[in-house]
């Protein structure tokens, strides 16, 4: 598969972030892309017709949809959604759809997203002792193990770490709701841990340059991120932009929990300060495809910033 390759990239979740990132890119480097969403009809699928889109109808839950998705393509851009506790074994269950449906229809190339350190959870501080979420994790890297154990021609596995688009809405009300009310990043972040953020746009543009250059990225797992800072960092650009006052304020657990946030959301945010990401910022470099900086982002997206 290449840029002369005259036939559409089937791209997963393509109403979503990554993946309406993902179709973006495809369209600017002038590969023709099928996007699969469960309703062609709705607003958010109508939203992605344009010249050179075709929008299909493709359930993960229904294998003649997703066969159907399938006939014609060169490749396909894979991503899911993570499983819940009230429904585990949801994103192992909708990847293996997805990538048997793949090698049935003998496509050529997978690129696959992830997150940052699945498959590395079992080096983690606290890891037997289930202190994180084995749910989350262990079924990130068992679909890796399904990409990887195909055989497609072609893979790649992206693996971002914090998405930058989760600064704005909607994913900031889930994130980070104290922005919107008070202007607070408030968390169980210490104020000294350093995060590792990719934009959404940069994924696209991996997932578009593995597309174009199969043979450079197969069997690479990439971690993504273009910049490491703290939270209070974040701030004092959310401020500088916006012109409102923006603070981060650190609480503990027992905090987090007595304001009503998510038990999972802090275990994450704990997760972040004992092991985080730990991307090597100079091996994305080094693939030398264009990255994003924290202040080009919120250059680029001032006007969408909701700040109380």
């Amino acid at each position: 598969m290449s840029n002369s390759d005259t036939r559409p990239v089937l791209v997963a979740g393509a109403t979503g972030k990554q993946g309406g990132a993902v179709v973006r890119a495809l369209l600017q480097a002038g590969r023709p892309v099928r996007a699969m969403t469960r309703d062609p009809a709705s607003s958010a699928g109508q939203t992605l017709a344009a010249p050179g889109v075709e929008v299909v109808k493709g359930d993960f839950n229904d294998i003649a949809s997703l066969d159907a998705a399938m006939a014609g393509v060169a490749g396909v851009f894979s991503m899911q959604m993570p499983s819940q506790p009230s429904a585990p074994e949801t994103e192992v269950t909708t990847g293996k759809a997805l990538i048997d449906a793949a090698d049935r229809a003998g496509v050529d190339t997978v690129v696959h997203t992830s997150v940052a350190r699945a498959g590395d959870q079992k080096s983690f501080v606290g890891w037997d002792e289930g202190r994180w979420d084995p749910v989350y994790w262990n079924e990130k890297a068992a679909v890796i193990e399904m990409v990887k154990a195909k055989g497609f021609r072609h893979w790649t596995v992206l693996k971002p770490a914090l998405i930058m688009e989760n600064l704005i809405p909607p994913m900031v009300n889930f994130m980070f709701p104290a922005v919107g009310d008070r202007g607070l990043l408030e968390s169980a972040i210490n104020t000294d841990t350093r995060l590792d953020w990719i934009a959404a746009t940069d994924i696209g543009a991996f997932a578009a340059a593995a597309f174009a250059d199969p043979e450079r990225f197969h069997g690479q797992e990439i971690d993504l991120a273009a910049e490491c800072t703290t939270l209070s960092d974040i701030a004092y650009k959310l401020t500088k932009a916006t012109g409102r006052p923006v603070s981060a304020v650190a609480l503990s657990r027992d905090e987090m929990l007595e304001k009503g946030y998510d038990p999972r959301h802090v275990q994450s945010h704990e997760w972040d300060n004992v092991e985080g990401y730990k991307v090597d910022l100079a091996a994305v470099r080094r693939w030398g495809v264009p990255l994003t900086t924290l202040d080009e982002f919120v250059k680029q997206n001032r006007n969408k910033f909701v700040i109380g």
